[in-house]
């Protein structure tokens, strides 16, 4: 009995010492698991103040970019507002040239129909239908003052061209009582000549006393050289013809 008493009493702190041991293992796993979620919840924390920062950074670069824009649209809109005052400015003064530009469109006009009542008496019909048509449009209040100005400036280019080009035509000359057709050459602006169809008789228009004077018979052959090429019956060639200077005296 003793022997037993005595290996059990030797046997209780082997008995005792082993619970510690599994206790501390027990607290050590314990432990471990915890410091093992602290670590994840700091890893979690860690993504997640990382994610932060990111989004942080993100943000204030949109709104450093957002202020970049805004400065632009403050510029343009700066921008726009000027051309919109200018624009205004302008439509102003549009109104007050528009004023004005009638008042000289009409003198232009009447400028046109004197010129054309004291230049060479060709086409005359066309040339007082187009002041004619001016005059009417000046009165319509459906046609803007660009389009009038331009159909203006359009005469006067028609105008203008006549006196660079030699034109052919079969018409009425008309002296005193007498009417008969012939054939007009016009060269230029310089002079304008008729010649009857038989050939016979030929003539001149007398700016100084606005009246029709003859020809030499001389001229003949040059006229219808004239009249040919004018239609394009000829190639051209030199032409000697009378100019306003010159005396009808003068034989060619």
């Amino acid at each position: 009995m003793r022997a037993v008493w005595l290996t059990a009493l030797l046997s209780l702190p082997l008995v005792a010492q082993a619970q510690s041991v599994q206790q501390a293992q027990q607290q050590s796993s314990e432990l471990a698991a915890v410091a093992v979620a602290s670590q994840q919840r700091i890893d979690q924390l860690d993504d997640a103040t990382r994610g932060a920062l990111e989004t942080y950074r993100q943000a204030n670069q949109q709104i450093s970019q957002l202020g970049e824009y805004n400065s632009r649209m403050e510029q343009v809109v700066a921008q726009q507002q000027q051309e919109l005052t200018s624009l205004q400015e302008q439509l102003g003064g549009i109104e007050h040239t528009q004023a004005e530009m009638r008042p000289l469109i009409r003198r232009m006009v009447e400028s046109l129909e004197q010129f054309i009542a004291v230049d060479l008496p060709f086409l005359p019909e066309e040339r007082e239908d187009r002041v004619a048509r001016l005059q009417d449009l000046l009165v319509d209040p459906e046609v803007s003052i660009a389009e009038l100005y331009r159909r203006v400036l359009e005469a006067y280019q028609i105008e203008s061209d006549y006196g660079r080009t030699l034109e052919a035509w079969r018409g009425e000359l008309v002296q005193g009582d007498d009417a008969r057709v012939v054939e007009f050459l016009r060269v230029g602006r310089l002079m304008l000549f008729y010649q009857t169809l038989d050939g016979q008789e030929q003539g001149y228009w007398d700016s100084a006393t606005r009246s029709w004077q003859p020809l030499p018979s001389g001229y003949r052959r040059t006229l219808d050289q004239g009249l040919a090429i004018a239609r394009t019956e000829q190639m051209p060639v030199m032409l000697r013809l009378p100019l306003p200077a010159v005396s009808q005296e003068v034989t060619p």
